[in-house]
Order: structure tokens, then sequence, then C-alpha cells
């Protein structure tokens, strides 16, 4: 008789360990508790579907944090360049972009979802939607189904249900409480890739709230990238927020501010920004002479406004140096419900090599739910894939020891 497999989560993770136990002899069912499969991953794809990121692997594997490591072990086995020979092999080819993010060449989260399906679906795999897992019933498992509450038994069990972060989709933590019954170590989720909070004056809200501030440097500490970011109603949000969002968040966890530095022309030196502001501006107004000599555009020049005291915005060469380097105080963060991703999860110093449970033989865990952080840009997506992959390897070895 088959052995017989539960994989609960139909995200990336659970997704990727099908793709690598499906042709290997087992009686394979995936269970869902959406009405459909890969609903993040959709979403994701939304504004682009942002696969992975080429840059050399050992820059890459440093985005990674709060793992032990064990995410570098994963995405070894997994890499980038992986990841494009799995999309071209289910006839999706992909390109790198400007940034070196790596996409579809359509872009698409759809297609490539699609296609995945149907290959696992031809190969054996058996998927039930609408399982929502509720906990153990002794060494069952229980479920919430459309026909009624099920239990059933499985000679090993991968968990991939994500974290808590868009509930809406599905990931909404709801494992928590089953898994607190089994003394399983859990360090708690915060939110990461979100937007900060900043309390913006009336004014400046009326005029630019949904405002991008385009073509900016960011920087927390010694950490400096290039970017985009908007104003929004609670304060900031984009792309260039998220890569700094574990600096900023710990910042204010130690001391409930944070402080993100702008660089609100980064291809001008402060020397010559210098120069043009200290040029005669004659009958010109402030406004009118700071636009003309810098080229900044409204919104800019108006968060210089808002931050900067009198002093600051009339002293020339206080404004230019503000202009390469403006301290934007950030007072929290936006709820982790509608954050990108978590940091915190399940420890990996109760797992084993292969993705297991010390504690309980014979559960595995992958994705989100385990304790790790990274920024967008692939990172998340490549883990979420390489931790699914390590734990169907680790299944599939354990599975055959055990006979």
């Amino acid at each position: 008789m088959k052995q017989k497999i539960a994989i609960i989560g139909g995200g990336p993770a659970g997704l990727m360990a099908a793709h690598h136990l499906v042709d290997k002899g087992f009686d394979l069912h995936l269970f869902e508790s959406m009405p459909s499969l890969g609903r993040k991953f959709l979403m994701a794809g939304k504004s682009g579907m942002n696969l992975t990121h080429n840059e050399p692997l050992e820059h890459f594997l440093s985005r990674y944090h709060d793992d032990n490591n064990e995410i570098t072990k994963a995405v070894n086995g997994f890499t980038p360049a992986d990841i494009r020979n799995w999309a071209t092999a289910l006839g999706v080819e992909t390109f790198v972009g400007s940034s070196g993010r790596i996409f579809p060449t359509d872009f698409k989260a759809a297609p490539l979802l699609r296609s995945w399906l149907r290959h696992l679906k031809a190969h054996g795999l058996t998927t039930h939607v609408r399982h929502r897992w509720t906990g153990w019933d002794g060494e069952a498992l229980s479920f919430d189904t459309p026909n009624g509450p099920h239990t059933d038994s499985f000679d090993a069990v991968l968990f991939a249900m994500g974290a808590i972060s868009w509930p809406k989709l599905g990931s909404d933590g709801a494992w928590l409480a089953p898994f607190a019954t089994k003394d399983i170590q859990i360090t708690p989720f915060k939110p990461s890739n979100c937007g900060f909070l900043r309390d913006w004056s009336p004014h400046f809200l009326e005029k630019f709230a949904g405002s991008p501030i385009k073509s900016v440097s960011l920087r927390v500490g010694e950490n400096q990238t290039k970017g985009d970011f908007v104003i929004t109603q609670s304060g900031v949000e984009g792309s260039a927020i998220y890569t700094h969002s574990r600096a900023l968040r710990l910042e204010l966890e130690a001391r409930n501010t944070a402080t993100l530095y702008i660089d609100l022309s980064p291809d001008r030196s402060a020397e010559q920004l210098h120069q043009a502001l200290t040029r005669p501006k004659g009958s010109k107004s402030l406004s009118t002479h700071l636009k003309r000599a810098t080229n900044l555009p409204p919104v800019k020049i108006a968060l210089l406004r808002e931050v900067l005291d009198k002093d600051s915005f009339t002293d020339l060469s206080k404004l230019a140096r503000s202009i390469k380097d403006l301290p934007l105080p950030l007072n929290g963060m936006r709820p982790i419900e509608e954050a990108i991703s978590c940091a915190g999860g399940v420890d990996f110093d109760g797992l084993d090599e292969g993705l297991m449970l010390k504690d309980h033989p014979g559960f595995f865990l992958a994705g989100e739910m385990l304790n790790w952080d990274a920024p967008t840009g692939g990172y998340l997506l490549t883990a979420c894939f390489a931790t699914g992959k390590r734990a169907a390897l680790g299944m599939e070895s354990w599975l055959r020891r055990k006979g």
C-alpha cells in the first residue's frame, strides 16, 4: 500500500513540496482552506510576478535574517537559477529586469500557476479545497469541510499554512492554537515589508496624500537603497520602504521611534545643491528660487517644509544638507494584517535537517510558518519555494527509512 502524505496549505511552499513529491510513489493529498489554490501567489503577481532575483548567490543569501542559516541551506538546494529552470519546464520563460528582479516574460502569475497546477494534477496530486485544518484527533488530522467535520490519518504531514499577514487570502494564523497544544516553540509574529506611521499635518495630507516620491535614496543606519515610495494618510509605504522594514522595526522596538534618512536629489552632490541655492535669487520668492535651483517637484519641496523647522528651511546651507539627508521620524508600523510578510514563526531549533519537528516525527514545516525574515524583491518567494523543496526531500527520506 502506498504511504499517504498530507500537505496542508496551497501556497508556494506547499505547492513546491508537492512538485517534488509527485511521481515518487506516494498517495499525495493537498488541503487548502480557501476555495482555490495559490491566492497569495496571485496577489503577489498583481504588480508583476517577481519570482526571484539575479545577483551573486552570496549577496542574495545575505538578505535573510533570523533563520540560523537554515534558509541558506534551503536556497543552496533550490537557487534562483533553479527557479528559472523550473518555470521554463512549465512553459513559462523568464527575464531579468533592470533592477535585477526576475519576472515571467508576461509579468503575470496566473499563467504560471495554471500550468503548475495542471502539471501537479496530471502527475497524481489530489487536491481538497475548502478543507480547513482544525487540529489533531489523536494522531489523525481533523478538518472542517463543506460536508462537515472530517478526520483522516497520514504517514507524514507537511504544514505550509503561511504566517498571519493578508488573512483574507488564507494565512490567518489559525494553526497557532493547535500548535500550542503540542508545545511547539514559536517566536511571535511581527509585521515586515509594510508601511510605517508618521503624523502629517492636515495641509500636507490634503495636498499630497497618495503622491509618489520618486527617484530618492533611503538610508537606515549604514544601509542605503534607491527607489520610490508613497505618502499615505498614515505615513509612508512602498518598495523602497519595505527594503528597510526590518531595520526600522528593530529601531522602533528599541526606542519607540525610528528615523528614515532621505536623499531627495541622489544625482546631485550637496556642494552642487549648495552652489545652486546660494546664487542670487533676485526678486523671486524662496519657493520659486528653491524649485528652479534644485528641480525638485512640489511634493519633495512640501516634504522639506513638512519636516524641517523654519530655520533649517530658510538657511540655504542647512537646506542643501537636508535635501541630501532629510531625517524623517516614524512612530510605528501598519497592522500586521496589511504587511506583505511577517517575521517570526516556528523556530528552526526545533527542526531537523529535513525540516521535521524533532519532538513530533512525521510532521514537517515550510514557508512563512518558519521563523525567518527577508525583504521583497523575490527573496520571499524564493525561500518559500526552497523550504518547500527541502521539506519534501526530508519527508521522502524519512518515509523511505520508515518503510
